[in-house]
């Protein structure tokens, strides 16, 4: 049976169980011809073929054979941050630095564009400005998965210095793009998902509200979920400061959208902790 084309193959929906994706699926995924739709598609790549024949297709095959390349242990954010190393060393070797980085960067495969991303997190010779600013590619890919990981690439260098990263992400969530808008919430949650915890924002949360008072009320779902996350990450150690702070958004921005982030942001006090009554008094 003869293999359908790309294209046909970019317009499926994607499988429920790895078991499912089909085996002309997983081989264009891992010759990067096509990116992954859906998590299970992600969770089937394996980076060490992939990345394989993405260096032999654009010129760098020399490197296939470096110890580096092959990560076959640890979890699947374990071994995207090893073969991540492995392509920043590999950039810091070429004549051709820059034209290499761009065709990774632009690559169809989305897991060959999130470790690009994740190549930048070990240049550590790049200030936070400049680290933002090379970052903002990423965290407006079309692909969930490569915004996923723009975020969790910076948040260890914000976390380094909290104070000068939220005066540095104002204009993020000023910017007219949702997807920059919520990278900066999203790298800045208390406690987040899947990556470490901010020791400084678990007990003193008011530092946030430098950028969060910019999207209290922002008209973008995506944006508000982050909002609202973000919130009830900072209940879990902070509960009287999130009930006051979404008791004082109520009345001074009484609109839609902020109602639907802080029903999100209160929704483990309310369904959990019988303490607070559906009305809270503000914080004293």
């Amino acid at each position: 049976m003869n293999s359908l084309p790309i294209e046909k193959l970019k317009e499926r929906k994607g499988a429920r169980k790895l078991s499912e994706i089909p085996d002309e699926v997983l081989k264009a995924l891992h010759q990067g011809k096509i990116e992954s739709v859906n998590l299970m598609e992600w969770l089937a790549i394996d980076i060490q073929t992939l990345l394989g024949n993405v260096l032999v297709e654009i010129g760098c095959d020399r490197y296939l054979d470096r110890e580096a390349l092959k990560f076959k242990d640890g979890s699947a954010n374990e071994q995207l941050k090893g073969f991540s190393e492995t392509i920043f060393n590999m950039l810091e070797e070429c004549d051709n630095r820059d034209a290499v980085f761009e065709a990774l960067a632009n690559h169809t495969s989305d897991k060959i564009r999130s470790l690009s991303a994740g190549s930048i997190s070990y240049n550590k010779g790049l200030s936070l400005p400049k680290r933002l600013e090379v970052m903002r590619r990423f965290a407006t890919d079309r692909n969930m998965s490569v915004k996923e990981y723009a975020w969790y690439f910076l948040r260890p260098y914000l976390i380094a210095d909290l104070l000068k990263s939220f005066e540095l992400l104002i204009p993020w969530v000023q910017n007219p793009d949702p997807n920059i808008r919520r990278c900066a919430v999203e790298a800045t949650r208390p406690r987040g998902v899947w990556c470490q915890y901010i020791p400084a924002l678990k007990s003193n949360p008011e530092l946030g509200l430098t950028i969060l008072e910019f999207v209290r009320s922002d008209p973008s779902k995506y944006v508000q979920r982050s909002v609202g996350n973000w919130l009830n990450d900072a209940n879990k150690s902070r509960p009287n400061w999130v009930i006051s702070t979404c008791v004082r958004w109520q009345q001074e921005s009484p609109t839609q959208e902020t109602n639907w982030i802080v029903k999100h942001g209160l929704r483990t006090i309310n369904k959990q902790d019988s303490r607070f009554p559906k009305q809270p008094a503000i914080e004293r």
